[in-house]
């Protein structure tokens, strides 16, 4: 048996419901081979990863992976907790930022997906979750100018005006295509976001999550 972990060498380490049990020589972990227990299995996290980006709820994955939904819910927090966003280091380019409406809880509150991506290779600089207001924005636009872009494209949201510099600001009918098509694949792959379902999301943390995962895993 080879650890799950490291791939280092195991030895046996005792029995536990009559299953043996192993314990890694290089890293300290015990395990067995098999777990009664389905989200103990080694696959559980990517095959949460990969049904999460397409297009899956909750509920839809705990009937699929045969886990409870808490349980997926806790994994997906843990998981995105691990991802850390790719540093996009590359200067001179032309960039497209937008914001996208989405439902949190009961949908009283006026909430907001903001994000800047790279015209280019489509690439998600920064992203975050609130009320469409010069605050918000500004933690976005402020992302895109550190990379000194040559251009950003927005809608006519007069917020923008006073955050991005004259001479770099472009706003004209198509001139957002492409972010305009990632928030239809957003809506089209993430359940929480699709328009016109009882779906929906009831905490602005899973949401954040999700969005990570989607994004930069």
């Amino acid at each position: 048996m080879l650890c799950p972990i490291c791939k280092g060498k195991t030895v046996k380490n005792g029995f536990q419901n009559n299953k043996q049990r192993y314990k890694c020589k290089n890293c300290g972990k015990r395990f067995q081979q098999t777990y009664t227990y389905h989200a103990y299995k080694a696959t559980t996290n990517y095959f949460i990863k990969s049904l999460l980006k397409e297009g899956c709820g909750v509920r839809s994955i705990g009937r699929i992976l045969n886990i409870s939904t808490k349980t997926v819910l806790s994994r997906m927090l843990k998981i995105s907790k691990q991802i850390k966003a790719p540093c996009f280091s590359k200067h001179s380019c032309k960039f497209e930022v937008d914001e996208m409406f989405i439902k949190i809880a009961n949908g009283k509150s006026q909430n907001w997906l903001i994000y800047a991506i790279e015209q280019k290779t489509k690439h998600i600089v920064n992203f975050i979750i609130g009320g469409r207001n010069k605050e918000n924005i500004k933690s976005v636009i402020n992302k895109v100018l550190l990379l000194e872009p040559i251009k950003i494209y927005t809608d006519k949201l007069p917020i923008y005006k006073s955050l991005i510099p004259t001479a770099i600001h472009k706003r004209f009918q198509y001139c957002t295509n492409k972010i305009e098509r990632m928030n239809l694949n957003l809506r089209m792959h993430i359940k929480r976001l699709s328009r016109k379902t009882i779906c929906f999301t009831r905490n602005e943390k899973y949401l954040e999550a999700h969005l990570r995962i989607y994004f930069w895993s």
